[in-house]
């Protein structure tokens, strides 16, 4: 039996400490590899280019490019990785526009860590994962 390879993932957040502690939650698990990190979207979208992740945890409000533009940009041009919104915003109108613009994923901080790492690998395998408390808006 063989084993899977990594799935590779782009980190995007403006504050270093969020960062630095999703780096940490995805880094824990043995199939997941943080590959880049970035502060803003223009950043983000360099580095997609670079480094290839199959999946960016995005946050949503970000300088210079927000994660819904950035989201269309990676549909665009990256159509193979996959975008997970990770955001404390939780407005009805955000959600719409993050799934229209191509997120896969919709999740809110204050997720459980366990509950990260399983959305990332959700995603991975090509499902959308909005969580029961995001879907009801």
């Amino acid at each position: 039996m063989s084993e899977l390879p990594p799935i590779r993932v782009l980190i995007a957040d403006d504050h270093a400490i969020v960062r630095n502690g999703v780096c940490g939650i995805v880094n824990s698990h043995p199939r997941l590899q943080v590959v880049a990190e970035a502060e803003n979207g223009r950043e983000a979208l360099a580095a997609i280019d670079r480094t290839r992740p199959d999946v960016c945890l995005v946050d949503l409000q970000m300088p210079e490019m927000d994660g819904v533009s950035l989201a269309k940009q990676v549909r665009q041009s990256f159509p193979a990785t996959r975008i997970i919104i990770l955001t404390t915003y939780d407005s009805d109108e955000d959600i719409d526009r993050c799934l229209r613009a191509g997120a896969q994923a919709y999740l809110l901080k204050d997720i459980k860590p366990s509950e990260l790492i399983s959305a990332i690998q959700d995603v991975h395998e090509g499902r959308v994962v909005i969580p029961p408390s995001v879907a009801s808006k």
